[in-house]
This record gives structure tokens, C-alpha cells and sequence, in this order.
């Protein structure tokens, strides 16, 4: 784990270095905390996690967000390459190699996107809308190339009839 990735108290919602807190299943507790959240633990009292998980309707807003901006991005692009609008979002024949060149540029931007908006903020514009965060299992901020992988696994998860997303 990385020393300078900075958690939240379950308890009193502090941000603390991740190493200075104490793990107990999904919650984090700072020292300051720590003698109420065992007194609470050895009770047997019900504690709240700092992660509550978005529901389907949420993370379709998200992605319906972020399929906009993309879309309005590579239009964008597609039209400033040389393109028409009809060339850009693929549904007129144009030249092959340079379509080739415009839908490579495309899914670069939309690697990036990805990658760098999860990678430093844990979310994407449209998670951050809906307020949606991406964290790992144990609530950490989620790296540059765990974003990179995110990325490929939701096209993996389309190139195999959205099983991904109808599990979800």
C-alpha cells in the first residue's frame, strides 16, 4: 500500500494517511477513534462503513453522462480532422484510412478520459454528477493503472454481449 494515499475515518469522517488508521473490515478508524469504535465493537453495536455501493440506476446516469461528453468530444474532433458529421460518428463511408486514423484518436481519448479522471479524482464527470466514487475493495484510491484495466475490461464486457453490465 502506498503511504501517501489518504482514507477517512469511519468514525469522525477525519482524512488521515491510510497507514496511520486502524482497518477492521471495511471501516478505518483514526487513533483518536480508536477507543469508542472498540468499546461500539465489543458491544456488538452496529457500525456504519464509509462505502455505500451506487445502485443500476445511478451508474447508467454516470455512464450516460460520460457517453455524452465522449461523444461530443470525438464528434468534435472527428469534424476538426477534416470530417463530416455523419463521417465522424461512423454511420457514412469516407475515406478508410483516414476513419482509421479518427477512430484510433477516439479510443485513445476515451482511454484517457478514463484512465487520468479515475486515476486522480476516483471518478469520471459523469460519477462525479452522481457523486460516485471508484475506490478498490478496501476503499483505497484506485491507480492510474487499475484505471487503464477498468478501461479494458468494460470492453471486454461489450465485445461479449454486455455480460458485464447485465451481471451488474
Amino acid at each position: 500500500m502506498q503511504t501517501n494515499v489518504a482514507s477517512t475515518c469511519t468514525e469522525c469522517g477525519g482524512v488521515f494517511p491510510a497507514d496511520d488508521l486502524i482497518r477492521h473490515e471495511n471501516a478505518r478508524v483514526c487513533v483518536k477513534c480508536k477507543p469508542a469504535f472498540l468499546q461500539k465493537l465489543a458491544e456488538g453495536a452496529e457500525f456504519k462503513t464509509s462505502m455505500r455501493y451506487a445502485g443500476f440506476w445511478l451508474r447508467f446516469g454516470a455512464v450516460l453522462l460520460d457517453g455524452i461528453i465522449l461523444f461530443v468530444v470525438n464528434l468534435g474532433l472527428g469534424m476538426l480532422i477534416g470530417l463530416s458529421a455523419t463521417q465522424a460518428i461512423g454511420t457514412e463511408q469516407g475515406n478508410i484510412a483516414l476513419l482509421l486514423i479518427v477512430y484510433t484518436i477516439q479510443l485513445a481519448v476515451g482511454i484517457s478520459y478514463e484512465t487520468i479522471m479515475i486515476g486522480k479524482f476516483g471518478a469520471t464527470v459523469g460519477k462525479m454528477a452522481c457523486k460516485i466514487h471508484v475506490v478498490t475493495a478496501n476503499g483505497d484510491k484506485v491507480s492510474y493503472a487499475r484505471a487503464f484495466g477498468r478501461y479494458f475490461a468494460k470492453l471486454l464486457s461489450a465485445f461479449t454481449l454486455l455480460i458485464g453490465y447485465i451481471m451488474a
